[in-house]
């Protein structure tokens, strides 16, 4: 079973309806200008935090998503219908990065509050119609812009849970049995390490008015910050936490106890060193069993601080309770620092042309997005269109770099003959 706590996820915005060719038909005037309406706005895609989810376990069964397109225009200047937005929903504490091929990650934004949105891929604008397209030249232009195409985005998400209290430990310390007994969570519960493959979060009620979220951290062992037993993935969950309970297993020894505790402070330490000037804990767990009561006692000549209690029965779980209430009352929240995205400043070309085999290939957001809003099947359309490219300067780039007529020229899906 992998751990849901990452996932990656293909965007793409709706297109933009396309213009029509279209005249005005109207009683005593024969001959009516041109009338055709603009393509409709293609649908966005936000993405928007809400506390209703947990994990990111959907997005191992819908990966890919797709807004809606805009509807194409109407007769007499009639403005297609635009398509409706998309909203995906992430849970709260979500960071995203944008993730594309030969492009390094960056990070985008950290959605920690319920209700935010992030605009992640922009909807194409509507195509003009033909009547954009006369001129004392031009009365009656027989073309018009098909849609601008939507954005498309690949992103990589991550989550890092919202959480005030977290329980650490080693594997079967009893964390899980801890955060039933505190809150009404349900966690899955056995006799065997990583019974919990997934960080489970509970409501502790400490009042009427008061309560607090613990996370019960799956358990670590040596080696977690470089991912041993999907450390690494539980580790970034106690960034956020004001304060750690770490729970020892009563059943052990008091040295074998130490040791734990010394591999559980290794592995803060190596992930994050600030983990452990956060306040913490220190509890042991199943003093039920007369063992554990002994092993206490030994400890507290090491831990002084360190309290037991029994989730089976009851015994110190209320005091522990009150007493997490109490340090997070009192210490910050903590935030999870996203790094800004490296900016790397560099003159854009408005263009650029390679050539593969005998076929020029012309590519650059402008000269691309201007090939897929051409109707190639009109000549006018065709026309308006090397117009366009010489005024940018590629005709006579293409010249230079050896273009003859009737050599391949691609631009984008585009392909035609250079003349």
């Amino acid at each position: 079973m992998q751990f849901i706590d990452e996932a990656t996820i293909s965007l793409t915005a709706g297109d933009g309806g396309n213009g029509i060719v279209a005249w005005r038909r109207e009683k005593y005037v024969p001959k009516g200008g041109p009338a055709g309406g603009d393509g409709g706005r293609g649908g966005s895609i936000y993405l928007e935090a809400t506390p209703e989810l947990s994990t990111l376990v959907e997005f191992r069964f819908k990966r890919i998503f797709h807004a809606e397109d805009g509807r194409d225009g109407g007769a007499s200047k009639r403005t297609g219908r635009s398509g409706d937005d998309l909203v995906v929903a992430v849970p709260v504490g979500t960071i995203v990065y944008r993730s594309e091929d030969g492009i390094p990650e960056a990070p985008l934004a950290d959605l920690h509050t319920p209700g935010e949105r992030l605009l992640v891929a922009k909807g194409g604008r509507g195509g003009l119609g033909n009547q954009h397209f006369a001129t004392s030249a031009r009365q009656a232009p027989r073309f018009a812009e098909k849609g601008e195409p939507g954005e498309s985005r690949s992103l990589r998400l991550e989550l890092r849970l919202l959480a005030d209290c977290g329980i650490i430990g080693v594997p079967n310390a009893g964390k899980s049995t801890l955060l039933s007994a505190v809150s009404s969570a349900r966690p899955k519960i056995a006799d065997y390490p990583f019974t919990t493959l997934e960080p489970q979060l509970g409501v502790v009620r400490v009042s009427e008015d008061e309560s607090f979220v613990m996370v019960d951290v799956p358990g670590l062992i040596e080696g977690a910050h470089e991912g041993a037993g999907l450390g690494d993935q539980f580790l970034r969950h106690v960034e956020r936490t004001r304060v750690l309970v770490h729970l020892f297993d009563g059943a052990k020894t008091a040295d074998q106890v130490l040791a734990d505790k010394a591999t559980i402070e290794h592995e803060l330490q190596a992930w994050d060193p600030s983990l452990l000037e956060r306040p913490i804990l220190p509890v042991l767990s199943k003093l039920d069993l007369p063992a554990a009561r002994e092993t206490l006692r030994e400890l507290r000549a090491v831990i002084p601080e360190l309290r037991g209690i029994s989730a089976a029965t009851g015994e110190g779980v209320n005091e522990l309770t009150f007493a997490v209430a109490q340090v997070i009352a009192s210490a910050p929240a903590r935030n999870v620092v996203v790094p800004a995205p490296r900016i790397v400043l560099t003159p854009k070309e408005a263009f650029h042309i390679e050539k593969e085999g005998s076929a020029f290939v012309i590519s650059g957001e402008r000269v691309e997005r201007l090939a897929a809003m051409t109707n190639f099947d009109s000549d006018e359309a065709l026309v308006r269109f090397e117009q366009i490219l010489a005024k940018m300067g590629v005709e006579r780039k293409l010249r230079e770099m050896g273009a003859v007529e009737g050599d391949t020229v691609r631009i984008g899906p585009a392909e035609f003959t250079y003349s």
